[in-house]
C-alpha cells in the first residue's frame, strides 16, 4: 500500500485530527460480529446507527444484489419502471396498511423527511391551502441533517448552521422518566398533548402544514415513549385543524418494535404520512421511504405530481436488495421476535440496576431499548454536563469488545442514554452476551467515577 500522506485517509479526517488515535479497520462481520484487521473480534450492540437488523453476511440479501446488479443496477425511474422497485414498494404497502399505499424511495433518512415535507407542502398547494407552510416538531427531536430537517430540531447545537429565521417551532416532547415536578407520565403526556393544540391556534391554524415524531424517539429520547393516549390525541387535534401527522419511523419501522411500525402498537391514531429508513435496507445499501395514502397522492398527481427526487430516487439495486430484507424478516418472523427477546432483554437490563448505580432506567418496545445513564438512581440526577458520558462509554466498549452506538444531542440537556438494539436476528444467548458485556463497560465507568469522586457509591 502506499504511505499514508498529508489529507489522505477516510471519512473519519473529516471530524478527527492527524494527532489522535487512528480506529481500528474493519475487515469483515458476520451475523451479530464485526472483526477488524487485528483479528480483534466485537459484538454489535446497537446494529451499528439501529440499521443493521438482519446482522451482516445475510445470504439471501446477498444473493439478490448480486443477481439485480447482474441484469442492472441504474434506471432512472422518469424514463423507466423497475419490477424492484414496484415489488417493494407492494409488499412495504402491504406490511405498513392504514391506507398508506404509496411509496416513495430515496436513500437516507434526512433525505425521507426532506422528501416528505415538500410531498405534504405540494399537496397543500394541490388542494389549494396554500398558506399552510408550517411544521411543528418536538423538543428534543431529530430528523436527519440537511438543513431543513435540522431546523425541525431544538438541538442548538445546529443553530451556527441554520439560515437567520429558519429555525422551527417545537412543543414538549413527553418525558416518561423525569416529568416535571407533581405530574407523572401519563398526565405530562397529556400537557404535551394541549401543547400542540395551543402551538397551532397560536401560529395561526390556516398556516400549519404538519406536525412530526418519532413515535418511539432514537438517539434524542433513549427509545422513549408516550402511554396510548398521547398518540390518540394528537391524532385528534390534527384532525381538529386539518394538520397532517407524520410519524417518523427511520429507527422505529421496519419491525424493530415487534410490529412493522410502531403506530401499530396505537390503533386509533393512525399517522398521515411515515417515513421509513435503516432497517428496510438493513445496512446492505442506502434506502429510506416515505410512505403516502392514495387520497393525498391522487391529489398531488391531478396537480401535476411530485417530480422533486435525486439522481438515487427509486434504485434498481436498493430496491431490490430492500425486498430481500423484508422478505427474510417476515418469513423468518423477526417481528414476533423482537417482540419477545427485547421483553427478555429488558428483563435482563433491569437487573443491572441492583450492581451498576450508573443504571438510571431502562425502557424501549421491542427490541429498540436504551439504558439511561445518571448519578444517581435515587434522585435522578445527571452525570456532570462536562464529562462526554457516551463517548467514554463507547471507548471502554470497544476495548472490552462491544460496539455501541451513540451520541448527546441537545448539550446533554435532556441526559445521557445507551441505545441497546441488536440485530433482530440476536438469540438469547446473544442477549446474554450483550448484558454481560454492558455489566463490564457499566461497572468499569461507575470506578472510573468513583475514584475521581464524581460519583459516590456509597450514597
Amino acid at each position: 500500500m502506499p504511505a499514508e500522506t498529508p489529507g489522505s485517509g477516510g471519512i473519519q479526517r473529516y471530524w478527527s485530527s492527524p494527532s489522535d488515535p487512528p480506529l481500528a479497520r474493519v475487515s469483515r462481520a458476520q451475523g451479530l460480529y464485526v472483526w477488524d484487521t487485528a483479528g480483534r473480534r466485537y459484538i454489535d450492540v446497537t446494529s451499528g446507527p439501529v440499521t443493521v437488523n438482519l446482522g451482516h453476511g445475510n445470504e439471501r440479501v446477498l444473493l439478490a444484489m448480486q443477481e439485480q446488479a447482474s441484469r442492472i443496477c441504474f434506471a432512472y425511474p422518469s424514463t423507466f419502471e423497475s419490477e424492484s422497485n414496484v415489488r417493494l414498494g407492494e409488499r412495504i404497502a402491504a406490511e405498513a396498511r392504514m391506507g398508506l399505499e404509496h411509496a416513495f424511495f430515496v436513500s437516507s433518512g434526512s433525505d425521507a423527511v426532506e422528501k416528505c415535507l415538500q410531498f405534504a407542502r405540494r399537496h397543500a398547494l394541490a388542494s389549494g391551502q396554500t398558506a399552510r407552510y408550517k411544521v411543528i416538531s418536538r423538543n428534543p427531536s431529530y430528523h436527519g441533517s440537511t438543513r431543513a430537517t435540522m431546523a425541525l430540531a431544538a438541538d442548538q447545537g445546529y443553530a451556527p448552521y441554520l439560515p437567520p429565521g429558519q429555525a422551527g417551532t417545537q412543543v414538549p416532547a413527553p418525558w416518561s422518566y423525569r416529568p416535571p415536578v407533581g405530574m407523572d407520565a401519563a398526565a405530562f403526556a397529556a400537557q404535551c398533548a394541549e401543547a400542540l393544540r395551543a402551538t397551532i391556534q397560536a401560529e395561526g391554524s390556516e398556516t400549519v402544514l404538519a406536525f412530526i415524531i418519532e413515535p418511539v424517539m432514537g438517539f434524542c429520547g433513549g427509545a422513549d415513549h408516550a402511554p396510548p393516549a398521547y398518540y390518540r390525541r394528537v391524532r385528534e387535534i390534527c384532525d381538529e385543524f386539518g394538520v397532517l401527522l407524520i410519524y417518523d419511523e427511520t429507527i422505529s419501522g421496519a419491525g424493530r418494535t415487534g410490529k412493522f411500525l410502531a403506530a401499530h402498537w396505537w390503533p386509533g391514531a393512525n399517522p398521515d404520512l411515515v417515513i421509513l429508513a435503516k432497517g428496510i435496507g438493513g445496512g446492505y445499501v442506502p434506502l429510506a421511504a416515505f410512505l403516502a395514502p392514495a387520497r393525498l397522492v391522487d391529489v398531488v398527481v391531478r396537480a401535476g405530481g411530485f417530480h422533486f427526487g435525486h439522481t438515487h430516487k427509486g434504485h434498481p439495486l436498493a430496491c431490490a436488495v430492500g425486498l430481500a430484507v423484508l422478505e427474510e424478516t417476515l418469513e423468518r418472523k423477526l417481528m414476533e421476535r423482537a417482540t419477545e427477546l427485547g421483553t427478555y432483554l429488558r428483563g435482563k437490563l433491569e437487573g443491572l440496576k441492583g450492581t451498576i448505580p450508573l443504571v438510571g432506567d431502562v425502557r424501549g418496545l421491542g427490541l429498540l431499548n436504551a439504558i439511561e445513564i445518571v448519578a444517581s438512581q435515587t434522585t435522578k440526577a445527571m452525570l456532570p454536563r462536562s464529562l462526554d458520558v457516551i463517548g467514554r462509554i463507547q471507548a471502554i466498549a470497544r476495548a472490552e469488545g462491544l460496539l455501541i452506538y451513540g451520541r448527546r444531542s441537545h448539550a446533554g440537556k435532556f441526559g445521557d442514554w445507551i441505545m441497546v438494539t441488536p440485530p433482530l436476528i440476536a438469540t438469547a444467548a446473544d442477549i446474554d452476551e450483550i448484558v454481560e458485556g454492558l455489566a463490564r463497560v457499566l461497572g468499569i465507568y461507575c470506578n472510573e467515577l468513583c475514584a475521581a469522586r464524581i460519583i459516590d457509591v456509597a450514597s
